[in-house]
């Protein structure tokens, strides 16, 4: 039970409640928690079940995700959040990613992916849609300021960026948990992590979502 990951779903709609209790089940290494069918209930679950992941839906019937990740990002900072919805519009996803959602998952995702994508997330990973990041590189508003250039100009800007830097950050960017970092460059855990925390100071951004964020916005991947 201890080594389970605890997670709590935030989702108005029964049926997909049902499919997603049923499918962290059968793989047994996430436990559902916590359910909760509207924002409001979602926020006070989450509070006091403190798991490690919440599943949140957009279009709640009482108040949205986007405000529920208002809440809890005071209320319980260590929460992974991952947004599950079908919603596509740019204001939601910049909003989302502003208030620290580390993931922005569609409802279309394939099963095994979504429970790949929870096990990440709990490691410290962010994942955005392929979808989500086409939208996010060509916005011209929210989270980094609008304009993109060229991987040599974000270099060129971000001088104070290690060669080394640049490689955690572009896995940073794959969705690369700091263990899975530690891994393909052959370093310790505890280095990944230092590597990630200077880049997140030396790009000026609050953590390592708004990092990836920024590198994509502006040009790198």
């Amino acid at each position: 039970m201890n080594n389970k990951i605890r997670l709590v779903l935030v989702e108005d709609h029964k049926l997909l409640c049902v499919g997603l209790k049923s499918l962290f089940e059968k793989h047994g290494e996430i436990i559902v928690v916590g359910e909760a069918e509207n924002g409001k209930s979602g926020i006070e679950k989450i509070k006091s079940q403190k798991p490690d992941v919440a599943i949140i839906d957009i279009g709640l019937p009482d108040i949205s995700g986007v405000e529920v990740l208002k809440e809890i990002t005071n209320e319980a900072p260590d929460v992974k959040t991952i947004i599950l919805t079908s919603h596509m519009k740019e204001n939601e996803i910049l909003e989302c990613l502003k208030y620290g959602a580390n993931a922005y998952v569609l409802k279309d995702i394939a099963d095994e992916m979504l429970v790949s994508i929870v096990k990440s997330v709990k490691d410290g990973a962010m994942w955005l849609d392929p979808k989500v990041v086409d939208i996010v590189r060509n916005s011209s508003c929210g989270i980094m300021p609008a304009k993109t250039t060229s991987r040599a100009s974000f270099k060129a800007q971000h001088a104070n960026l290690t060669e080394r830097e640049y490689e955690v950050l572009k896995l940073l960017v794959d969705g690369k948990s700091n263990s899975q970092i530690a891994e393909i460059l052959s370093i310790s855990e505890h280095t990944s992590k230092a590597h990630v925390c200077n880049i997140i100071q030396k790009l000026v951004v609050d953590d390592r979502t708004q990092a990836a964020v920024k590198a994509i916005r502006e040009g790198l991947v």
